[in-house]
């Protein structure tokens, strides 16, 4: 059996294109998401490719329980997971007071929650055989406020600051935590929030680049890596720091159609 990987979102974008780089280099996957048929043919494809094993787990991170399910199912499994891909998550676009509450509940749940636990459910492991390394697929949205996408943009900063702290907690380990934060992709999670309509995504980058350079990073145990951005926007990233934050904030407004 090669190295395990466990991939959530892996239905869709750059969850499933995580999965098949991890097949091409010859590991196995354990795939979650809800749906349970796409799951099934991603399994199929990659079993046939490259000659790997694949298991689907089907799953809906909205719901509390489904880390716990989720790991029971591995461990019943026998399967031991290497590489833990926390790539799931959603977001929408409006005014917050004018959004749905539970929309904005179930955000937090798989974005922020389900991600943590999934973390403090499979780091354990890894700590106490002194191998593993966490992806977790966060956003450049995490380095700057949101207006227009409040909760998203908060949620996502919660996943790169607390992959960083959790990758120096585990300093004296050979476990590592990586942080992707994708700028915009051009996925179903774009589609679905009605984050493809924004000027942000004008010129998004692929799923399969995103993925390589997470997949890339991981491998070497990098802290924190950006991917899908212009020289432009890389450079515009650089000056937030520099800019008068209601400058900045009225800015992003007017980017996501506010």
């Amino acid at each position: 059996m090669g190295k395990v990987a466990l991939i959530t979102g892996a239905s869709s974008g750059i969850g499933r294109e995580l999965a098949r780089l991890h097949a091409e280099k010859g590991g196995d996957v354990i795939l979650v998401a809800r749906r349970g048929e796409v799951l099934r043919q991603l399994k199929d494809e990659l079993e046939t490719a490259w000659g790997v094993q694949a298991q689907v787990i089907e799953a809906d991170l909205v719901d509390e329980k489904a880390p716990r399910m989720i790991f029971e199912a591995v461990e019943a499994s026998g399967w031991e997971v290497e590489y833990l891909i926390n790539n799931a998550g959603f977001g929408g676009r409006g005014k917050f007071h004018e959004r749905d509450w539970q929309d904005e509940r179930d955000m937090m749940q798989v974005n922020v929650v389900s991600l943590t636990a999934l973390t403090h459910l499979f780091l354990p492991q890894m700590v106490a055989r002194n191998s593993g390394r966490i992806l977790n697929v966060s956003s450049t949205a995490s380095l700057l406020p949101g207006p227009m996408k409040a909760v998203y943009y908060a949620s996502k900063a919660f996943v790169t600051s607390f992959s960083n702290a959790i990758a120096e907690e585990l300093h004296d380990t050979r476990v590592t935590v990586t942080a992707l934060l994708p700028g915009a992709t051009d996925t179903e999670f774009a589609a679905r929030s009605g984050m493809d309509k924004t000027r942000l995504f004008d010129n998004a980058a692929s799923a399969r680049s995103v993925a390589l350079d997470g997949y890339q990073a991981m491998m070497a145990g990098k802290l924190t890596v950006i991917s899908g951005m212009s020289f432009g926007q890389r450079l515009a990233l650089h000056l937030v720091p520099f800019t008068p934050k209601k400058v900045l904030l009225r800015e992003v407004r007017k980017v996501q159609g506010g």
